[in-house]
């Protein structure tokens, strides 16, 4: 196999999970040459001792401040090399032979710009690793009930997929792209922050006339929701900033106003159903979800600034 390998993963904060990412990467059974780069983003917790210790092979680079997701793997892929560039989530662990396996399909599917394996849950049940395209549709409806009633138009996890297969995009825990492909189209847009940014980055992978492909023999342990657990509200608030973003770049705007305005009324019924529930069970029930429905409803009745949500600190 006449490939290299470059992977990137940000942290910020996250240096045990990271500690076990990389470990991961050091027991892979392949033989390609690989260079690992690790972006912090502001961490406080050790993150560069840990690497100097460790992982002395890592390329490590940091910013003092939080430059988001997309900034900090492109200011990462500016010290790449080699044919494939895998973007790695530092709560992502990979099995033996995921890249392996990964690379080696990708290397006799020239049509295939970029792939996505399977993630796991700890207890080893499947997560969902596919992600269409995000319409009024995917974001007002149900999206477990989509994919059980349309199976084919929105694939997920209840379909238990067996062979490769074209998708709209993949989630980016374990997310493997050209080199190529990835310098022609300018790596991640910056006006994401945090959220979005792969499945903004796959639109612009078929508009261009390449596919995106869903790996499922490629299996990936994915603690999904640990880098963010500790601020799980400010997440959640960049999460709607990159959704309205998306719809603003990819969508007309009378689609971004139902889109809102659908939302809105969601978040208004929500709010009133778990506040109803929180009184009836004394706040014994629920009381994590009602406050970030409530901080999301703050960010938006303070007109959506961009200093709510994440730091940037």
């Amino acid at each position: 196999m006449n490939a290299n390998l470059s992977i990137i993963i940000v942290s910020c904060n996250t240096q045990l999970l990271l500690h076990e990412a990389l470990l991961s990467i050091e027991k892979s059974q392949d033989s390609l040459p690989k260079l690992v780069i690790v972006f912090d983003n502001g961490s406080k917790d050790g993150t560069e001792e840990m690497i100097k210790k460790f992982f002395p092979w890592v390329l490590y680079l940091r910013s003092e401040t939080n430059l988001g997701f997309a900034k900090a793997v492109n200011a990462a892929a500016t010290y790449a090399q080699g044919d494939y560039l895998l973007l790695l989530n530092s709560d992502a662990r990979l099995e033996a032979d995921s890249i392996r396996q990964a690379i080696s399909w990708m290397e006799t599917h020239t049509e295939c710009a970029v792939c996505g394996a399977q993630l796991l849950n700890e207890d080893g049940t499947l997560q969902n690793s596919i992600a269409n395209f995000p319409t009024l549709l995917t974001e007002l409806g149900n999206k477990s009930l989509l994919r059980k009633l349309f199976p084919k138009k929105f694939p997920g996890k209840e379909n238990k997929p067996k062979n490769p297969q074209a998708v709209e995009s993949v989630i980016g825990a374990f997310f493997l792209v050209r080199k190529k492909i990835w310098d022609e189209l300018g790596g991640l847009d910056e006006r994401f922050f945090f959220f979005f940014e792969e499945t903004d980055f796959c639109f612009r992978v078929i508009q261009k006339g390449y596919q995106v492909y869903h790996l499922p023999q490629v299996k990936v342990w994915h603690g999904q929701g640990k880098t963010a657990k500790t601020v799980l509200a400010e997440a959640r608030i960049e999460y709607w900033k990159s959704r309205y973003r998306y719809f603003e770049i990819h969508h007309s705007y009378p689609e971004f106003l139902l889109l809102k305005i659908g939302l809105l009324l969601r978040l208004s019924f929500s709010l009133l159903f778990e506040s109803l529930l929180y009184l009836l069970t004394l706040g014994r029930r629920n009381s994590e979800r009602l406050r970030i429905s409530y901080k999301i409803a703050l960010w938006h009745l303070k007109g959506m600034p961009e200093n709510m949500g994440l730091s940037k600190s």
